[in-house]
Parts: structure tokens; sequence; C-alpha cells
């Protein structure tokens, strides 16, 4: 059974308040629209995740909002504190830990985020930005496991990496 991670950054968040801590920052004009043509084009490509595995931060509230109306369907989301400027131990335990479901987006944030798809990938997307991880970066990934509690480091297959400047 192949059980399929769509592993995405946030959008770009805003700076513009400065007392606003960081944890409260929304995205800024450029993260909404990466964000919408983030979901728009996994909707395009028929990756539509069952369940959501999210960061509490605003921005990544905020991503997810206007990447939902493009996947359709209802995935389940599941806000968990734990992945707000998680490692990727903690990224790969929260995935452990997801629903029982083919399809799963996890939202979170770098630098976790992206040592989390490097280690994660049995071998790396040939992509330039691929070891930054900008914001809204998406990697699918492919996992040849029965369950979430069997995945483990470079066990992966990347399917796709995309950024937001080339949808």
């Amino acid at each position: 059974m192949t059980l399929r991670l769509i592993l995405t950054r946030h959008a770009k968040s805003s700076w513009d308040s400065p007392v606003l801590g960081d944890h409260d920052r929304p995205l800024n004009a450029r993260g909404r629209e990466s964000a919408g043509k983030t979901g728009a084009w996994l909707a395009e490509n028929g990756y539509c995740p069952a369940a959501v595995l999210s960061s509490t931060s605003e921005r990544t509230r905020e991503t997810w909002a206007l990447m939902a109306p493009h996947i359709g369907g209802a995935p389940e989301v599941r806000w968990d504190k734990a992945l707000y400027h998680a490692g990727s131990q903690t990224l790969l335990d929260v995935l452990r830990n997801a629903p029982p479901v083919p399809c799963v987006l996890m939202l979170a944030h770098n630098p976790g985020i992206g040592d989390f798809a490097d280690r994660i990938l049995g071998r790396s997307p040939e992509h330039a930005r691929f070891h930054d991880y900008p914001t809204a970066a998406t990697t699918v990934i492919d996992f040849e496991v029965s369950a979430w509690t069997e995945v483990d480091w470079r066990m992966g297959t990347p399917t796709a990496f995309v950024i937001p400047r080339e949808i």
C-alpha cells in the first residue's frame, strides 16, 4: 500500500506589526496569493489530502484557509501546537500519529520542515530551491507502507516539488 504525504511550508508572512508575537503574524499579500496558487496546484494534480496536520500559528491557519477551497472535500484538520517551529523528529512523531487515511498534508515552519523533508526522503528532488525550502514550498512524498506508524527516515520517494513562483 502507498501512503502519500504533502509537506507544505506556510506561505509568506507579514512583518508589518511590531506588536504582534511571532505566533500571531498573518500572511502578507504575496503569501495570500501563494497559498491559493499552491492549493490550486494540488487540486489540478490530484493531490488532495484526507487529513491536515498543521501548526497553530496564524500564518499556517491562514495558509490552509486559502488552500482549502481549491482542494475540495472536507479533510479532517488537526491543529497541533507541537508543530509550531518543530524540529524534524517532532514532525515525524506527529506524522506517525496521523489519522489512518491514504493522504495527509502537513503544514509547518522552517527550519524544521526543510530538514524533515530532506531526512524523510531516500533522495532529494532535483530542484535548486529544495534545500532552502522557501515559503509555500510543497513536496509530495510517497511511502510504501500500510500505516503512518511505519514511516521512518529515508523511506520517502519524492513525487513532486513546487514553489509558488513556478505555478
